[in-house]
């Protein structure tokens, strides 16, 4: 997800970064060089350096940090970050026992019923378009166990 733009709010003390999907609010005191009284931002961009993935700050003192939009979605929660980094991990949990297993991958589609591009595409950990479904399938036919965990979140 690219950034459009990012502003400040001096008097909520946050960065508000525009995307397609929104606005997101960050607050200063998130960052790993927050900006203070003493030290106020000075120039603030969408850095295309960074591939317009991230925005850059300067204060006062020359310090300068740039913060990337994955952060920016972390800190908000964002239910489709949260799913993209969920499929993330599996995909490497999958990958590993993969690695693991006696099966070979012409065995692991046989079992799977499907084709060597499908399961290339499950275990392409920048392959956001697969589903919870296809991984829980091949854990299935690597004979592991999913538990599934649901907690409250504390305030």
């Amino acid at each position: 997800m690219k950034i459009l733009s990012v502003t400040m709010n001096n008097r909520k003390k946050e960065f508000v970064v525009a995307t397609k999907r929104g606005a997101y609010s960050f607050p200063y005191a998130v960052t790993d060089t927050p900006p203070t009284p003493d030290d106020p931002i000075v120039d603030l961009y969408v850095d295309d350096e960074l591939g317009r993935d991230a925005f850059t700050y300067v204060l006062r003192s020359g310090r300068e940090d740039s913060v990337h939009i994955d952060h920016v979605m972390h800190y908000n929660k964002d239910p489709e970050y949260l799913r993209r980094m969920l499929i993330y991990e599996l995909t490497v949990e999958a990958q590993n026992r993969v690695k693991e297993s006696n099966l070979s991958k012409r065995e692991i589609i046989r079992r799977m019923g499907t084709s060597p591009t499908q399961l290339y595409r499950i275990l392409d950990t920048a392959y956001y378009g697969k589903t919870v479904d296809q991984i829980l399938k091949l854990f299935h036919v690597l004979q592991c166990d999913v538990e599934v965990k649901v907690t409250a979140r504390s305030a």
